[in-house]
């Protein structure tokens, strides 16, 4: 069975999933509270996990969420570990992290640390190229500022 590209519109709680197999893009933007998690990430999960027996090359996963529950954190969690899974060492996973460039401008060190911590607890050792780009944004959305950490 081919691997189709997987977009789901927005909602009040849930966000923009736009997945796309042949350029390695997996996007989520909006606002992350369903009332139930599963019903949302359960097939997107499904389709991380068919990706990942052939992924691209250079996966870029992009997390562009104004807000997002507990229960949307799990699944998230769970995306992110299968995409570490995959056993290429020539594979390369780019995280890339959207904030409002106020929030951005005020982070230490230490603040960038902790909203990677739970990020590299998942991760632990990866066998793949792992790269965190981190992005500060205006209302508008647009790229004001940038930061890479490599892990």
């Amino acid at each position: 069975m081919e691997l189709k590209s997987l977009f789901i519109e927005p909602t009040a709680t849930t966000p923009q999933i736009d997945l796309n197999q042949l350029t390695g893009e997996l996007i989520f933007s909006g606002r992350s509270i369903p009332e139930n998690a599963a019903d949302l990430y359960e097939n997107v999960l499904d389709w991380v996990l068919e990706y990942k027996k052939n992924p691209r090359n250079t996966t870029n996963l992009r997390f562009n969420l104004e807000y997002f529950n507990t229960a949307s954190t799990i699944w998230l969690a769970k995306i992110i570990k299968a995409l570490c899974s995959i056993k290429d060492s020539e594979y390369t996973l780019l995280i890339h992290l959207y904030f409002n460039i106020e929030e951005f401008d005020n982070m230490e060190a230490e603040d960038i640390k902790d909203v990677l911590s739970p990020i590299i607890d998942i991760i632990s050792t990866p066998t793949i190229s792992l790269g965190i780009k981190i992005y500060g944004t205006d209302k508008k959305g647009e790229i004001l500022k940038e930061s890479m950490v490599l892990i």
